[in-house]
């Protein structure tokens, strides 16, 4: 009897630690995330509901109005995530799934400031985040402006042509006379005395962001595409007028003309790229983005504000069809580069009446790479590593462009000789 009883107490021994090693073991699923009010009344606390606990977790503040925290799992899961309703300080909460893990940028309202704190729950799998209430002095001494997460790794080991294409791909349909396509004009925006957009509060200027970017995807057509020329029409820091601009591209009997700039909103919570080529702006935002670009013109000997009429822009859509088709070809593989591959936010493909667009005889787009009036992406913009993404994204929509290009000029060139 003695022995059954022990081979029982055993046995129910290894079906306990069965069950304690299924819990440890277990795939993490975060079901919800909760929000209350301290006790105290200085804070909230965040509670991440978890079914399992996750490899480890990370905390940081790299801005003011701005906490990242991230939950390291790769096996994490957040099916059927049920978001959290927001007390009054919180302004909002971006939510981020990738590779290793899951986690989200909390954005405060203005003038509310606060010091976090992440921990296990003692009686829990659970996560907590400590939001206690401070002083902008006090957060502004924390912040490690270099500890910022970045939610997605860009790997750039396939930056170099990949020739390979699908049977069923279509030739690009050829409306440049058969030229090549050899010869691209990178422009980054603004200079000199006029810096563009500027987030203040962190020292970032749209001129220097314009500038670090263009000059990474001029290093990376000469790197990877040595057969195609790069032009600029700033190496520096300087002023160049717009109609400058456009006379470099023409000179360089350009064949492609980017403009690289950065945005900027009252909304500060705005963020996302958005890719424009010349024509009539179909919406409120796109004709707010276009004064804004085109009020450089007040810099320029003292000119008053110009703007491009409804009928010059319809006259030069129809004038011009073929570069307007190919600009809109490429604008759609650099936002396809944005969303997919860089995966940031992409605000679409969109037509304006850029004056430094104007009177270009070959495609040209104008992108803007983010809003520098959003801390988080304005500090993203500034960094070495959302430059070399920013800059990669741009540099791949004009490979694969020149891929099917060239490709659309071997495919005619051996029809005409078959015939």
């Amino acid at each position: 009897m003695e022995r059954i009883y022990i081979l029982a107490i055993l046995l129910f021994s290894c079906i306990l630690a069965c069950f304690v090693s299924s819990d440890i073991y277990a795939q993490p699923n975060l079901d919800r995330i909760s929000i209350s009010e301290r006790s105290d009344g200085k804070g909230f606390v965040i509670r991440n509901h978890l079914t399992a606990t996750p490899d480890s977790f990370k905390i940081t503040q790299p801005a003011a109005d701005l906490i990242q925290f991230i939950i390291y799992s790769s096996e994490l899961t957040s099916d059927n995530f049920i978001e959290p309703s927001l007390p009054s300080s919180i302004r909002n909460i971006e939510y981020h799934k990738n590779d290793t893990g899951f986690g989200y940028d909390i954005f405060f309202d203005e003038n509310e400031y606060f010091r976090a704190s992440a921990y296990h729950d003692r009686n829990a799998l659970d996560i907590l985040i400590g939001l206690e209430r401070s002083t902008k002095e006090v957060v502004d001494r924390n912040i490690d402006s270099s500890d910022f997460i970045y939610w997605y790794d860009y790997n750039q080991d396939s930056l170099a042509y990949d020739f390979r294409f699908s049977s069923d791909d279509d030739a690009f349909i050829q409306m440049r006379n058969n030229n090549g396509f050899n010869v691209i004009v990178l422009d980054p925006g603004h200079g000199g005395h006029d810096p563009g957009a500027i987030n203040r509060s962190l020292g970032i200027r749209e001129k220097d962001i314009a500038l670090a970017v263009a000059l990474k995807v001029g290093e990376y057509i000469n790197q990877y595409m040595p057969d195609v020329e790069v032009v600029y029409t700033r190496k520096d820091d300087r002023f160049v007028e717009l109609a400058r601009r456009g006379k470099i591209a023409s000179e360089a009997n350009g064949d492609l003309f980017i403009s690289i700039h950065a945005n900027s909103a009252r909304n500060t919570q705005a963020h996302g790229a958005e890719i424009y080529f010349l024509g009539l702006a179909r919406t409120a935002a796109a004709l707010e983005v276009m004064k804004r670009e085109n009020s450089v013109i007040d810099l320029e000997n003292g000119g008053g504000p110009m703007q491009l009429s409804e009928e010059e822009l319809l006259i030069y859509e129809l004038a011009n069809a073929g570069n307007l088709a190919i600009s809109e070809r490429i604008a759609m593989m650099m936002e396809d580069q944005f969303r997919n591959r860089a995966q940031r936010r992409s605000r679409g493909v969109k037509q304006a009446g850029f004056m430094v667009l104007w009177n270009l005889p070959m495609p040209a787009l104008l992108v803007e790479l983010g809003f520098i009036t959003n801390p988080n992406e304005a500090r993203y913009m500034a960094s070495e590593y959302g430059q070399t993404i920013l800059a990669s994204a741009i540099f791949r929509a004009i490979r694969d462009f020149k891929q099917e290009y060239d490709r659309s000029l071997r495919q005619t060139s051996n029809r005409v000789s078959n015939d």
